[in-house]
């Protein structure tokens, strides 16, 4: 009965823990019906494993009706991306930045105050051009899969809504992969999901 009462406890503490990081998260202004989204990132936006329709922008794309432009370049790090960056919104003028970088830094074991840093960099240049942003947090590689802090931080700091779990989800259940470090055609459909259902959340779609 005890131990019944403790379980029951602590269930509602980690509920109520959720909803409030959930809650805390900023909302967005409502895209417009002709807005471009712009997915931009590594191997894990471009899709590496699967046909370039079964990525999460395309998967995105159809869920939304939205154009979604997949600017994935496999095995890119973050101080690349940032230097490509601006050439990019510059050439495809997104409403939306949906932004899935740092793997490639953490396998190669790059200075994580240094990816930290660019991607905040990222983020502050689009927001200087009144694109909205959503950061999706890559895990560090390992049986125990966990993104790391910074990623919370920065979206903290900065006021972009995140997405915290998907791929950590994604890249533990072997049924998900098409490789060791990339997802199958159904885990990326579950990336665009989780995607949607947080663009939902943070009202930028209806």
């Amino acid at each position: 009965m005890i131990k019944r009462y403790f379980v029951t406890l602590l269930l509602i503490l980690f509920s109520s823990i959720l909803f409030s990081a959930c809650s805390s998260q900023p909302q967005l202004p409502q895209l417009s019906p002709d807005a471009t989204i712009l997915a931009f990132g590594d191997s894990l936006t471009y899709g590496s494993g699967v046909e370039k329709s079964e990525s999460y922008p395309a998967a995105l794309s159809r869920l939304t009706g939205f154009k979604v432009i997949n600017a994935g370049v496999p095995g890119e790090v973050t101080d690349a991306g940032l230097s490509r960056l601006a050439g990019v919104l510059e050439e495809v003028q997104p409403s939306l930045m949906i932004l899935c970088h740092g793997g490639n830094d953490l396998l190669r074991k790059q200075d994580m105050n240094k990816v930290e840093d660019n991607l905040r960099a990222m983020i502050g240049l689009a927001k200087q051009q009144g694109i909205s942003v959503i950061l999706i947090a890559v895990p560090r590689p390992g049986l125990l899969l966990s993104p790391p802090a910074f990623y919370a931080q920065i979206a903290k700091a900065m006021k972009v809504p995140f997405e915290a779990d998907v791929l950590s989800d994604v890249l533990s259940k072997r049924s998900l992969k098409s490789d060791q470090i990339h997802p199958n055609r159904e885990g990326y459909q579950m990336i665009a999901e989780s995607i949607y259902k947080l663009m939902k959340e943070r009202g930028l779609i209806r």
